[in-house]
């Protein structure tokens, strides 16, 4: 399909997803106020209740010292598997306030712990919390908590990877069943001379997507048995994005290249993906334009603020701080669809977050909609060059902005209409 026609198909589905799009919510406190309700029916005299534990948590704060916690779908058990966060979520087109309404659901059952602790736990609170995180499915626990929940309605840096709901000091946990632990999970487990990397890449061979294998390195379950740690769970989401990036990024290293330009989009959740695949060797590269009013730019008299980050053949050596985990969540995205093609390509994506996000949900959202994006019809351009300027009419900038900020435009021909100045 032409590219001018393509765009002009893709307006037409954005216009119709606009019109059935349901508008902001801020239901957030009346979720927190449902949950108390719940948990006041589900806990007996002393704190000790029952619940189905699909997922866990790990904090960033005082590192090495972390808040470690199971967290449970409180009077929503039967419903337990579909609090964890998956590519499921996608599927089923969940909306932002079904985010928050499921974060705000699971009750984070935690405890302070040193982040070398769990190395050898197999017993009490890390023990049951590590059995958790290697199951294939939810799993029955019987927590006793020293006091309430805490109601917390502030957002922290913390919640901007998972968002998590309501805080308890757990004073204990036991399974109430023995879980069920893939084959392959085991294999990792067992072998203390397995470091984590060639762990991860191995659980995603054998068809562990990357939430199951966030879910086991986070728990401390992988690596070398002297050098297993708790991983802070916005931690762990990064490095398994990054590890499993770097791995697929080798399989299509000497693969041939697409032989056009291919422009590929999606929208979810108030943010638009542009994807340009151009004939070459790998190269990539993120840029993010926050429209005033979204949630990464709240003030709506700052205009368009961007950010970016690339990358050539040879990948990078440091952490990713102006696009943070969104960069490797979107480089998965793109190295996995040239992966199962046997291609390479030089990648471009723009990510144009709108003012519909009004609320952090979390990297997996640019993970799956950019994993999504090459589905059904695409876009194809003559050159990088035409592709770019094509795209650019659809963006919150100009070309010349977005050419001061993208290394990848900035090396394209320029013209003088380039640098027009009608948008910020």
């Amino acid at each position: 399909m032409k590219l001018d026609d393509y765009v002009e198909f893709e307006e037409n589905e954005r216009a119709e997803r606009r019109r059935l799009a349901s508008e902001k919510s801020y239901e957030l406190v009346d979720h927190l106020e449902s949950f108390q309700h719940r948990f006041e029916e589900a806990t007996s005299g002393d704190a000790l209740f029952g619940s189905v534990s699909p997922s866990i948590f790990v904090g960033t704060s005082n590192y090495p010292d972390v808040s470690t916690g199971i967290l449970s779908p409180v009077g929503r058990e039967g419903d337990a598997d579909r609090f964890e966060t998956s590519a499921a979520w996608y599927d089923e087109r969940v909306s932002i306030s079904d985010v928050f309404d499921r974060r705000t659901s699971l009750l984070n059952s935690n405890r302070p712990a040193e982040v070398t602790e769990v190395a050898d736990a197999w017993d009490g609170f890390l023990g049951t919390q590590r059995e958790v995180a290697i199951a294939d499915r939810p799993v029955d626990v019987e927590i006793g908590l020293d006091d309430g929940p805490t109601l917390d309605f502030d957002v922290t840096d913390d919640d901007v990877a998972t968002p998590t709901g309501p805080r308890a000091r757990a004073r204990s946990a036991e399974l109430a069943e023995n879980p069920h632990v893939p084959r392959p999970i085991k294999k990792t487990l067992e072998d203390d001379d397995w470091n984590a990397q060639g762990a991860m890449t191995y659980l995603y061979r054998r068809g562990f997507d990357v939430y199951d294998i966030n879910s086991v390195l986070s728990a401390g379950a992988l690596g070398r048995g002297e050098n297993r740690r708790l991983v802070p769970t916005r931690w762990s989401i990064t490095a398994v994005d990054d590890t499993v990036g770097k791995f697929l990024r080798g399989t299509v290293r000497d693969a041939p290249s697409v032989d056009s330009v291919e422009v590929w989009r999606n929208e979810y959740l108030g943010n638009a993906f542009w994807v340009v695949l151009a004939p070459g060797d790998w190269e990539y590269e993120l840029v993010e334009m926050k429209a005033p009013g979204s949630i990464w730019n709240p003030d709506p008299e700052v205009g368009v603020a961007m950010s970016s980050a690339h990358e050539n053949r040879e990948g990078r050596t440091g952490y990713v701080d102006e696009t943070a985990g969104a960069y490797y969540a979107a480089r998965f995205g793109a190295l996995e669809h040239l992966s199962e093609r046997g291609r390479q390509a030089k990648v471009l994506v723009l990510r144009h977050v709108s003012d519909d996000y009004w609320g952090p949900v979390g990297v997996w959202q640019v993970r799956e909609a950019v994993r999504n994006a090459f589905e059904g019809e695409h876009g194809e351009a003559e050159t990088l060059g035409a592709a770019v300027r094509e795209v650019a009419d659809h963006l919150p900038v100009s070309l010349g902005r977005l050419r001061s900020k993208s290394t990848m435009v900035a090396g394209l021909q320029s013209s003088l209409s380039d640098f027009a100045t009608g948008r910020p």
